[in-house]
């Protein structure tokens, strides 16, 4: 990773910080208990045990939380920032850390169809196959062994890890009065929004007479896979194992855990957290949480913030 200017970065990126120490500058990132003085590092915790592991490191610059200002000084070559949020503010800076070392170029070992077009700043990993009618945004990511089958539109930034296929067929067929199948025809795209992460060995089926879109931001963990005419929103993310049945939507901002999954043609709303496990066959409101089999609300037993601060939300407080 490149050398960072924590500081300076902080303020080019608008964040709301105060920092106390020496504006060290820092190329490195480690956890707080192995972190050394060229690395970056943050602390969640709070009080007394915020203010154990904060002394006890030996990190450069150690991104605390604001409460902690006051109680915390850092040594002679530390620098310590507090902020709301340290662990988003650390992902941040190791975005920008990262930023001059992205992969670009295309492999030789690529397959890439004359039907196809690969914006500018790509990379395209080893046995990589664009085959037709795709189009890969400006500075996104491919790895190696990605199979984009066919009718696939990535947008820009996007990051699909190795062995992900997007733009198969989907899994639809009707039956014949003798019991015999007939494959329903797939004229549809696989559309990806920006800034979207697909990891390894996901499975994206293009749509049937309409596409299957994934929007901006959204993250999908690995083993998930996406049926046909699925829409999923912005800033989603899928848990490992998620299974979304044909013509379902999902709104902006919801989670799914492990192993979860999503009848054919159901609505699920906005802010919405299935859990691990649960089975979905009726539609959910925005904001709802739901687990079990078949999947039943229960965000009226939740009385953690942590469970909504995975779908971005804040618990509703009641007077």
């Amino acid at each position: 990773m490149s050398d960072l200017d924590v500081v300076s970065v902080l303020s080019n990126l608008g964040v709301d910080f105060e920092w106390e120490g020496s504006n060290t500058r820092v190329h490195d990132i480690a956890s707080i208990h192995e972190a050394t003085e060229n690395d970056l590092t943050f602390c969640w915790y709070v009080g007394q045990q915020g203010l154990s592991y904060i002394s006890g490191s030996k990190a450069g610059v150690i991104l605390c939380k604001k409460e902690m200002q006051s109680l915390v000084h850092p040594n002679s070559r530390q620098l310590l920032v507090f902020t709301d949020n340290p662990r988003l503010t650390f992902v941040r800076l190791t975005k920008e850390m990262k930023r001059q070392e992205q992969l670009v170029g295309i492999s030789p070992r690529a397959v890439i169809s004359e039907k196809s077009m690969i914006g500018s700043g790509c990379y395209i990993g080893d046995f990589a196959v664009i085959g037709d009618n795709c189009s890969v945004g400006d500075n996104t990511i491919i790895y190696d062994r990605v199979s984009l089958v066919q009718n696939c539109i990535i947008g820009n930034n996007c990051v699909i890890q190795s062995g992900a296929s997007l733009g198969s067929d989907g899994f639809a067929f009707e039956r014949y009065e003798g019991g015999e199948l007939e494959k329903f025809p797939h004229k549809g795209h696989v559309r990806l929004g920006n800034n979207v992460e697909i990891y390894a060995n996901c499975s994206i089926a293009r749509g049937s007479l309409s596409d299957t879109w994934i929007g901006d931001g959204t993250k999908l963990d690995a083993l998930v896979h996406i049926a046909h005419n699925v829409t999923v929103g912005k800033n989603c993310e899928l848990t490992a194992g998620t299974i979304i049945g044909g013509s379902t939507s999902v709104g902006d901002i919801s989670w799914t855990g492990l192993n979860s999954t999503l009848k054919n043609g159901i609505k699920v709303g906005r802010n919405v957290i299935v859990a691990s496990g649960a089975s979905v066959i009726h539609d959910i409101p925005d904001g709802d949480i739901v687990a079990g089999v078949p999947a039943r609300s229960i965000k009226h037993k939740v009385n953690t913030d942590e469970v909504f601060l995975m779908a971005g939300q804040k618990k509703a407080t009641t007077t």
